[in-house]
């Protein structure tokens, strides 16, 4: 049991109209608050789930040299990135030392039909510089596609949740510009740096974030409304969700992108945590615009992405 929101996703899903607007107005109120919930019910092949954290786990045991094998060209979005080379605090102005985590990054598997802008083929359709481990591409690209689709079914909740109809969003996200990351946070044989996290405090940019932490894992946290910091607890079978800045912007400030982050609680200062978080964007040229209240914020989803990645890597 746990004080944490939830959603069960099936049980949205099998309810009626009057059933689904009660669960969208919890959900609406949730992320009023802090835009943080956990989903079960969510329909995802548990086998799909185990390939990907064998993999993961196969991968973040390698050499560094192999590691480093498939890191991504000057400025790319894909890859490998190692220790001491991202500090999340930095995209909000703070200076802090790197992050303690190392990361293996990828984006869509494929680019769309009669696409021909240069910065989409450049950024968010990189090609991803898959690992030489047997079937790591394979898992890899089975998680990424489940993920797709539990996005697509968690904004229907979102649309209802905003008195939208349940397809509203559909024509945004036809193509997404997703990019998924394996996380591994490595044990520590000693103390970190002042003001050093596993994940310095940030919010993240896109619609919406799906987050796979390692079953029994801590040290995730979200600031909480009174300004508090606050533990994410493990959840089984669930995964954690939350909204980014472009949701917010989408729902004309309605709703909160949180400031969260990952500490190294004591039990886990020695022992590794492992995540796989899928950070949701509606496709390269969807115009988003807020839904109430003044349009002039209106972005264009790739070049709002790549404004924000440019920000916090450089």
């Amino acid at each position: 049991m746990t004080d944490f929101p939830l959603l069960d996703l099936s049980a949205f899903q099998a309810a009626d109209a009057d059933g689904r607007a009660q669960i969208g107005a919890e959900v609406d109120r949730i992320c009023r608050e802090t835009g943080f919930l956990a989903v079960t019910g969510h329909g995802v092949p548990q086998e799909v789930i185990d390939a990907l954290w064998s993999q993961a786990r196969a991968f973040f045991e390698q050499s560094p040299e192999e590691k480093h094998a498939v890191a991504p060209p000057p400025g790319g979005p894909y890859g490998y990135l190692g220790p001491g080379t991202e500090a999340l605090a930095k995209s909000r102005g703070e200076d802090t030392p790197p992050d303690l985590k190392e990361s293996f990054n990828g984006g869509p598997a494929a680019i769309p039909p009669g696409e021909t802008d240069p910065d989409a083929l450049a950024f968010c359709y990189a090609p991803t510089p898959f690992p030489a481990l047997p079937g790591f591409k394979e898992a890899w690209r089975s998680y990424y596609a489940e993920m797709e689709a539990l996005a697509a079914r968690i904004m229907e909740v979102f649309a209802v949740a905003l008195n939208l109809p349940a397809d509203h969003f559909a024509p945004y996200i036809t193509t997404p510009i997703s990019g998924m990351r394996a996380l591994n946070y490595p044990a520590q044989d000693k103390a970190p740096e002042e003001k050093q996290l596993r994940a310095g405090a940030h919010t993240d940019y896109g619609s919406l974030t799906i987050l796979l932490p390692e079953p029994g894992s801590e040290g995730l946290e979200i600031l909480t409304p009174e300004k508090e910091w606050k533990g994410v607890p493990p959840i089984d079978d669930a995964f954690v969700i939350n909204i980014g800045d472009l949701m917010t912007l989408w729902t004309g400030g309605r709703w909160t992108s949180t400031l969260h982050r990952v500490v190294t609680p004591p039990n886990w200062a020695t022992r590794r945590r492992m995540s796989i978080a899928y950070f949701h964007q509606p496709n390269w040229h969807a115009e988003v615009k807020p839904l109430s209240g003044p349009t002039s914020e209106t972005v264009t989803s790739g070049p709002y992405l790549m404004s924000k990645f440019a920000a916090a890597n450089g």
